[in-house]
């Protein structure tokens, strides 16, 4: 049984949607604020639909989202969807890796915790910047582009409010966040021309 955090600040919302993930067999979480879900996969629930505000909250940890109105069959199929993805990357981890932990050096992703650790020290990464971590992690050496990496994270549908700069601009996060020195980067490492890897070793 999976657990679904869904993010919006109406009552009445909430528990209607309780009442649609409950019926149909899952648990269910709400949050009014995406500081309140960042370990878990997010999908935001709004009555805005210009792309500034899409950018938002995508780019704050989001991983979908829907606006208002919405068709309750919709957010069901985007709900899987997101639960598709993330049960990728832990079953991958989990066939490779008893624990589910990959480690290359001072780092560690704990795939079934959904956390990073470098040198002992969870690393507060947002849920979005955990899922590129634990993507690349999963396959170490492995170089992506950042349209694969674009369409792991946010499916194969593109609404034009998810470029693949954006790709970027995580990367670069991660990097302040998980590398002694972001601008050498020993983890994430970038491949030009082509896109990113997580490396299988460190140098030391």
């Amino acid at each position: 049984m999976y657990k679904v955090m869904l993010i919006d600040d109406e009552d009445n919302l909430q528990q209607a949607i309780e009442r649609l993930l409950v019926a149909n067999g899952y648990v269910y979480v709400g949050a009014k604020n995406a500081e309140e879900g960042m370990k878990v996969p997010i999908i935001f629930l709004s009555a805005k639909c210009d792309i500034v505000d899409k950018s938002i909250g995508f780019r704050s940890g989001g991983d979908d989202y829907v606006t208002k109105p919405f068709d309750a069959t919709e957010l069901l199929l985007r709900i899987e969807a997101n639960i598709r993805r993330h049960k990728d990357t832990i079953d991958f981890a989990r066939s490779h890796n008893r624990e589910g932990v990959a480690r290359i050096g001072d780092l560690e992703v704990r795939f079934g915790e959904y956390e990073v650790r470098v040198k002992g020290c969870v690393v507060p990464l947002t849920t979005k910047e955990f899922e590129i971590v634990s993507f690349l992690a999963a396959h170490p050496g492995k170089v992506f582009t950042r349209g694969q990496i674009q369409e792991y994270i946010w499916g194969e549908s593109n609404d034009g409010c998810k470029p693949t700069n954006n790709i970027t601009v995580f990367v670069r996060k991660i990097r302040e966040k998980i590398e002694e020195n972001p601008s050498e980067p020993k983890y994430l490492l970038t491949v030009q021309r082509v896109g990113y890897k997580m490396a299988d070793r460190v140098k030391e």
